[in-house]
């Protein structure tokens, strides 16, 4: 990554821009290289300038965040999304979190969260979530119980690993396992947990005292 942490920031309304844009510009090694009114500006700007981090709102004319968040997993762009919204219903944060955001926090949360949250994501970390929108994702449904009676060693450190939000490579490197056998373990671990990403996988295991 280079020196800089780069940002666009994709929200419909100027005075959300703002107030994100004088947040992070406080903070010297993020740079704001670009804003978006709308989904397809906010496409067109990950395309051309090539940002670490976009922060996209849910709501948005011609283009919402859900299906920015699609195309961008689709076409495999380098960019990690962080989503940055205000609301917390569920339809919202399943729709987001399964097409790969790495975090989602909501606006009534910022600004405590959101220097770290894009710093972290920025790393290749999963999981920025607020308080808010994890204890809606715990709330959805227990673990089952397969899940207790099968976890295996090997995978109760997975699980740990995930939680202190670490990429494949550095649960790999600590295992002393490939990251394709990693990203096996952890999508093994998303079925036994009944859960659509590290997001969740990470919230329920700690719901439900595993880590």
């Amino acid at each position: 990554m280079s020196e800089y942490t780069r940002v666009v920031i994709a929200d419909d309304h100027t005075s959300v821009r703002r107030g994100i844009s004088q947040i992070l510009k406080r903070v010297p090694d993020i740079q704001i290289v670009g804003e978006a009114g709308d989904g397809v500006e906010a496409l067109a700007l990950v395309e051309s300038v090539s940002p670490h981090v976009l922060i996209l709102d849910v709501e948005m004319p011609r283009l919402n965040g859900r299906r920015v968040a699609q195309r961008i997993r689709e076409d495999e762009l380098p960019v990690k999304v962080l989503v940055l919204s205000a609301y917390d219903d569920n339809q919202y944060i399943l729709g987001m979190l399964e097409n790969g955001v790495a975090g989602y926090l909501t606006k009534d949360e910022v600004p405590e969260q959101l220097v770290k949250a894009v710093h972290g994501v920025a790393r290749g970390e999963q999981g920025w979530v607020s308080k808010r929108v994890a204890d809606r994702i715990g709330s959805w449904q227990n673990v089952s119980s397969y899940a207790r009676l099968t976890l295996t060693n090997q995978e109760l450190k997975v699980l740990g690993y995930v939680a202190e939000k670490k990429t494949d490579d550095d649960i790999a490197r600590s295992l002393q396992l490939s990251s394709e056998d990693v990203a096996r373990l952890i999508k093994a671990l998303c079925e036994k947990f009944d859960a659509g990403s590290r997001v969740e996988l990470a919230v329920r295991a700690h719901k439900e005292g595993f880590i």
